[in-house]
């Protein structure tokens, strides 16, 4: 097997604060989408001219930029695509990521030239159908989250060299086949397929059965019920090498309606294990320190999803909620003279230990003795949202490095 050493590192962005995250803190591209087409309705997603400002910005630091047109539209959006696809083309993004075939013939009529990648709501689960989107067009393949690692090698093998393959490495996971889900749409009338899911499958549910005695159903509930559809979250960080010995061009980050936070700290984590695996194709072994990273956002319980297999605890029952340890504090401006100058983002005190993380770098624990508003004047704790202020330290952080606090040590 060929070992691809060029992965790209693909990350999420639901709104520009969460784009400047991901292409500062080491993503090769980032996926965004529009206020229509794409699959995320929840966060603010990108007007046009923030869509051309962002991939004007990409472009400078050497990131792509793909754009999101991945529902599966009906008859009334049809007459919409064609200005939304020309739009694409005049902001200069790189790719578009379409799920459906009738989508794909379009933008190969509006915008013959434009890259197009088959979304994983396409289904692509054999190297018949990656072929065939290949053949209609398609230059990259996002393959259903339900295959194994040996199926995607598989598929790497008996596709064409110059078709690209994309796969979910990190972040939620849904418990309906590639995120083609009816459950929210029945239940609430809000279309998971085009961007509006309301997430039933981490509400609490009871299961009750009365015409078949004698058949368990083994639950495992507390006083709220049970979380008996609620996938943990996919993390293979540990198996990057593993991910390029089976032919994976790109490696991405699910997570547009997360947080910036979430963006940069799980971008980093992942920059810095394709760094490692590079120094050592052959023998990986990611540090703890680098694999801790992923820890300190809010997340679900790890898996490893299907790529080893049929999982046998990729649900968990407890609860629908997340872990959550650290709390972004703070966003580095610039270091001048000793001084550290930084925007507030959530409350904290002098004499607080805190975290700094920075682009491509473990993160740093510091002290924070004293602290000073924007005047010069010392203060006892940063509690004004967005306030400026600084504190004294020899150590010179990049800009937007992030400050975050254990919120367990509070």
């Amino acid at each position: 097997m060929t070992i691809n050493n060029n992965l790209e590192l693909l990350s999420p962005a639901g709104d520009i604060e969460r784009f400047q995250a991901a292409v500062n803190f080491g993503a090769n591209a980032v996926y965004l989408g529009r206020k229509t087409f794409g699959m995320r309705s929840s966060p603010l997603n990108f007007d046009f001219e923030q869509l051309s400002s962002a991939v004007k910005q990409a472009h400078q630091k050497n990131v792509k930029v793909y754009l999101t047109c991945n529902i599966l539209p009906r008859n009334n959006e049809i007459p919409q695509f064609q200005q939304f696809i020309e739009e694409a083309v005049a902001a200069n993004v790189d790719a578009v990521i379409v799920a459906d075939i009738g989508l794909l013939s379009l933008v190969k009529k509006y915008a013959p030239d434009m890259e197009i990648h088959m979304s994983t709501q396409t289904g692509i689960v054999n190297y018949v159908a990656a072929n065939e989107l290949y053949n209609m067009g398609a230059k990259r393949v996002v393959l259903a989250r339900e295959l194994s690692l040996d199926e995607i090698a598989e598929i790497r093998v008996k596709s064409s060299s110059d078709m690209e393959i994309e796969v979910f490495v990190h972040g939620a996971m849904c418990v309906s086949f590639s995120g083609r889900c009816l459950l929210s749409q029945y239940l609430v009338n809000r279309d998971a397929n085009h961007g509006e899911c309301a997430q039933p499958c981490r509400w609490g549910y009871h299961l009750v059965e009365e015409k078949r005695p004698g058949q368990f159903f083994p639950i495992f509930e507390d006083e709220k019920g049970s979380y008996i559809l609620n996938s943990k979250d996919l993390c293979m960080i540990d198996h990057i090498d593993k991910l390029a010995q089976a032919g994976v061009t790109s490696l991405k980050i699910e997570g547009r309606a997360k947080s910036a936070y979430y963006v940069a700290v799980v971008t980093n984590a992942y920059r810095m294990a394709i760094n490692e695996y590079y120094r050592n194709p052959d023998k990986f072994n990611l540090s703890d320190e680098i694999r801790n990273e992923v820890f300190k956002v809010s997340h679900r319980k790890y898996c490893n999803g299907f790529f080893f297999g049929t999982p046998d605890e990729s649900q968990y029952y407890e609860n629908g909620g997340y872990i959550r340890n650290f709390d972004v504090v703070a966003v580095v401006e610039k270091c001048v003279d000793g001084k550290v100058y930084c925007t507030q983002r959530n409350k904290f005190m002098s004499g607080d230990t805190v975290e700094v993380l920075s682009p491509s770098s473990l993160p740093v624990e510091i002290n924070i003795s004293q602290l000073y508003d924007e005047f010069g004047n010392e203060i006892q704790t940063a509690n004004h949202a967005m306030m400026k202020f600084y504190f004294i330290c020899d150590l010179i952080f990049p800009e937007n490095s992030v400050i975050r606090l254990d919120s367990t040590k509070k």
